[in-house]
């Protein structure tokens, strides 16, 4: 009676759920931490209500149901109960909820916050398995559980600006595309490939009315995206992200050099060798060796010193704050670029001039997806702690979870 009294208390369990039994089971090679097990009835003389429209009805049956609960000191603890169901005229047959579980779950809903803290704190499935003493495919399913609640609790009003951009998911040219908000720095959903298709199904992710509130949208120029956009948030601005940018120029300058430095070895000269990353990073970040390095190069008299020269000169462009401004630099810029000589340059730069209209919009919009490329970060921080993903239901459960920002605990429990 005492153990019964005990969890009474300790489960703070309301009526007319009463604790009617406690049994333990010592520990043995197949339960080596212990476990008890806590039995909970429904009186038979209170009466039973539809869970629905809450009349007095009859019972109809039983179900035998187990749910894991927090440890008692090191032993794993079980509720297990009888559940009635009843039989409604107007509702049908309905199962009475339990007040320490939600429907489906085969966790209480202290297990099942204390399980998401864990999994939070240490973001790898394999410690989480160790700390909750759950299986693989339980910790999965606590995880959809949680993701699944905090997607359909998630408020997107003010949602101002969006980011389109893929992230790697597999080996090669193995892609999957994500949403993010700008300001509120988290995912709003990931859907496999990079095709129309996946862009417009991450699109359908976002309720109509505040898709069509959305000011602008950040992204790079892949076509697929630009098309969906445009018939999904028609009113937002498209703004071309200036990482990207760079990226396009960036790899126009390592052309010029790598065909340089083919032309420059079959003369016998060595000036380009090992010399990539000096084309490449910013000046700014340059170490005190490379920066005398570049100095020692006789830049002017190369054909990737001109491609350089032109790719930091477009740098400027990001700091024009009227549109007219920057359009006329851009012009300028673009006769230097396209009178330069460099193939690859001349090719980096009609597609800037062909995407113009998403340049000009960072006057008026000024995102970029540098805290996507932040959030980005994080997900592949988590692919290298999971040692990669089975399959891409589960790194989308995961990227949600972990960079939503989503309330994924159960009702009424700490978040």
């Amino acid at each position: 009676m005492r153990d019964i009294e005990l969890y009474q208390k300790l489960l703070g369990f309301t009526a007319p759920w009463r604790v009617t039994a406690v049994a333990v089971q010592e520990a043995s090679g197949d339960t080596p931490l212990g476990e008890i097990t806590v039995r909970v009835g429904w009186p038979p003389d209170v009466p039973l209500h539809c869970p629905e429209c809450e009349a007095v009805v009859p019972g109809y049956d039983t179900r035998p149901r187990r749910w894991r609960h927090l440890n008692t000191m090191q032993w794993k603890t079980f509720i297990e109960a009888d559940v009635p169901r009843v039989n409604c005229l107007k509702c049908g047959v309905k199962q009475v909820p339990v007040a320490w579980a939600e429907d489906g779950s085969r966790f209480t809903e202290l297990f099942e916050a204390y399980a998401i803290q864990v999994l939070q704190a240490v973001r790898s499935k394999v410690q989480a398995q160790w700390l909750t003493a759950l299986s693989w495919d339980q910790v999965d399913r606590v995880m959809e559980r949680a993701v699944t609640r905090g997607v359909a609790r998630r408020s997107l009003e003010g949602l101002r600006y969006a980011g389109l951009d893929e992230k790697s998911f597999g080996k090669g040219h193995d892609y999957v595309s994500v949403l993010h908000d700008l300001e509120g720095r988290r995912v709003l959903e990931v859907v496999p490939e990079r095709t129309r298709e996946a862009a417009n199904t991450l699109w359908a992710a976002i309720p109509e009315p505040q898709r069509q509130a959305i000011d602008a949208v950040a992204m790079d120029m892949w076509v697929p995206y630009l098309e969906a956009t445009r018939v999904a948030a028609p009113q937002a601005l498209i703004v071309h992200d200036k990482f990207h940018c760079a990226k396009e120029l960036n790899k126009a300058v390592d052309l010029v050099r790598r065909r340089e430095h083919r032309e420059l070895q079959a003369q016998g000269e060595k000036t380009l060798t090992k010399t990539r990353y000096l084309w490449l990073k910013n000046p700014l970040n340059w170490t005190d060796r490379q920066r005398e390095r570049f100095q020692a190069i006789k830049v002017d008299a190369l054909k990737v010193g001109r491609a350089w020269a032109i790719k930091e000169a477009f740098s400027d462009f990001w700091d024009y704050r009227y549109t007219g401004s920057a359009n006329k630099f851009f012009d300028r810029w673009y006769f230097w670029a396209t009178h330069s000589r460099l193939v690859p340059i001349i090719a980096a730069a009609k597609t800037l001039k062909r995407h113009l209209p998403g340049l000009l919009a960072y006057t008026k919009h000024r995102i970029t997806n540098a805290a996507a490329e932040g959030m980005n970060a994080q997900i592949q921080l988590l692919k290298a702690n999971a040692r990669g993903y089975r399959n891409f239901t589960q790194y989308r459960i995961a990227i949600l979870f972990h960079c939503g920002k989503l309330d994924l605990y159960p009702a009424g429990r700490p978040s």
